[in-house]
């Protein structure tokens, strides 16, 4: 089988499961494991994010969002090249990944032929049954089961945690304009023993009002700009530091806001997620989680 990923996590799904031989195309996002990096790329941005601030971006989707234009462009030939029998792809969020315009147009171009599997996760529970419609596609069933039982048990353990109490949490996905995370994200906060006051498990990620974040208050503040790292992240936040109802948040004064390395464990609903959750009950409860470990240079405090 040849497939071509539209997806991040489904291509880092897709290596877990022992498929890497049988992907003939990927996006320019797709960069874990670092072996997917040299797979060849079928789609890209219509623009240039990386040299772009957060807000000059967010104005930039709005437009094409508002316009009809395109988020991403298919690159013909190389599709042509790759002959996939598969591709799949994401229902979830235009803005993330190729999207329904996307996944049409590649199938115009190779006159219906492909097969195309959308993957449409809310919370980790999705992310999981993801993993298995993955599997079943391509035909490792046996190896999707032991991929997600293994982070079912990683899942497990965070939620067992012995905890005393549950901190106010609010996890920011964009910061000019303000974004808090939805989709999976507000699960996480939940599962790692906190309180998620500013959006709904399952919900799409949306643009907030500071005065929003200061009614909830938060006593923990995670960074996570869909897409970013942590040095890109601090560099965004040097918006926050003049503003004053930023300043008198209670996370902020007691110095409990953290950044993540959010493009990697965050943003992509994939395996990669369940050590989100894992850095996630890291930041919120340090002592119950002792036994737990993730990568270094994940997340770290920020003031």
């Amino acid at each position: 089988m040849r497939i071509v990923s539209f997806l991040p996590s489904a291509t880092e799904t897709l290596y877990e499961l022992g498929a890497a031989r049988e992907i003939v195309g990927v996006t320019h996002e797709c960069k874990y494991p670092p072996a997917a990096r040299k797979k060849p790329q079928v789609i890209r941005p219509s623009f240039d994010p990386g040299s772009m601030t957060g807000k000059e971006i967010d104005s930039k989707i709005v437009e094409l969002v508002r316009s009809g234009g395109d988020i991403y462009l298919v690159d013909d030939k190389a599709l042509r090249r790759a002959k996939p029998d598969l591709i799949v792809a994401q229902g979830l969020c235009e803005v993330c990944s190729p999207f329904t315009k996307e996944i049409g147009r590649a199938v115009r171009i190779l006159g219906g032929a492909p097969d195309v599997l959308v993957l449409d996760p809310h919370d980790l529970d999705d992310i999981l049954v993801s993993i298995m419609d993955v599997a079943e596609k391509v035909g490792r069933v046996r190896e999707g089961r032991r991929l997600v039982a293994s982070l079912q048990k990683r899942i497990d353990a965070v939620r067992s945690m012995k905890i005393d109490d549950k901190p106010r949490v609010a996890c920011v996905e964009w910061v000019d304009p303000l974004f808090t995370a939805g989709h999976w994200v507000p699960q996480m906060v939940e599962y790692a023993g906190g309180i998620n006051g500013m959006s709904a498990a399952g919900e799409q990620s949306r643009r907030m009002q500071i005065d929003e974040l200061a009614r909830f208050d938060p006593d923990i503040i995670v960074m996570m700009p869909c897409g970013y790292g942590i040095k890109r992240t601090l560099e965004e936040m040097e918006v926050l530091k003049s503003n004053e109802t930023w300043n008198s948040l209670s996370a902020v004064r007691n110095k409990k806001v953290y950044a993540v390395e959010a493009g990697s464990y965050f943003s992509k609903p994939g395996p990669r997620t369940v050590v989100g959750l894992e850095i996630l009950a890291k930041i919120i409860h340090p002592e119950a989680s002792r036994k737990i470990k993730v990568p270094k240079g994940t997340y770290r405090k920020i003031y």
